[in-house]
């Protein structure tokens, strides 16, 4: 007769699922609502990006177009701003709003932003630790050698913190983008409330993010102190 063990950790993987889906639906739900409001202005996202970059000084910024949906991002190794199929060329608060909130992370850049260079420090770091944490986690777990999976838990919790460096970020660039917005007469008023709504729900998925990567970590090291005991 077979017997299966349920691991009641998993609950807290299964928390984390649902919290990252939630806030994924949530966002891409904002974001095709108000892709249907298009600003009176008639200002298209690529052309309020580069009316933001020159408002601020910043001249040395490529804006390009790339494939994908919310793909959208900034690249400070070449100093590229790139907008995705649904934010280039469309004149919609959501496009536009995304357009400023990586103008934002582009403005960062330029002025040095402090947490920003943190995160980008820790990116070779997290890489490391997010390709080999698992594998010594799991290698520890089945020969039962305690040290090994909890270095890897270790390495595993680098994920977190990079993650946890990245909230200050966004949100200073969702900031910084709400305050350009109106002052820089792209939107009105009642249209920067809406690009703030959904850059509010994108911001949650980094929390959603930040909390899922926590209940995996709390749940890997119930797991291997439960193998050292």
């Amino acid at each position: 007769m077979l017997h299966y063990y349920f691991d009641p950790t998993y609950i807290l993987v299964i928390i984390g699922i649902v919290i990252s889906m939630a806030a994924s639906a949530n966002v891409n739900g904002s974001f095709r609502k108000y892709s249907r409001v298009l600003a009176r202005r008639g200002v298209r996202a690529e052309q309020a990006a580069e009316t933001i970059l020159r408002n601020a000084g910043i001249y040395d910024v490529t804006i390009q177009h790339v494939s994908g949906n919310l793909t959208d991002h900034y690249d400070p190794r070449s100093k590229t701003l790139r907008l995705s199929d649904s934010v280039y060329g469309s004149s919609s608060v959501s496009a536009i709003g995304v357009a400023a909130h990586e103008c934002g992370h582009a403005i960062q850049h330029d002025s040095g932003y402090v947490p920003l260079k943190l995160r980008g420090a820790l990116v070779p770091v997290v890489n490391f630790a997010s390709r080999i944490s698992m594998p010594m986690i799991l290698l520890g777990l089945i020969l039962g050698y305690a040290g090994i999976a909890q270095i890897g838990v270790i390495l595993f919790a680098a994920v977190l913190i990079f993650q946890l460096v990245t909230l200050p970020v966004e949100f200073n660039a969702s900031s910084r983008a709400i305050r350009v917005l109106g002052g820089a007469n792209i939107l009105y008023e009642d249209e920067v409330g809406a690009a703030k709504k959904v850059l509010r729900a994108a911001a949650l998925t980094y929390i959603a993010s930040a909390l899922a990567t926590a209940l995996q970590l709390f749940r890997l090291i119930l797991l291997t102190n439960r193998r050292r005991n």
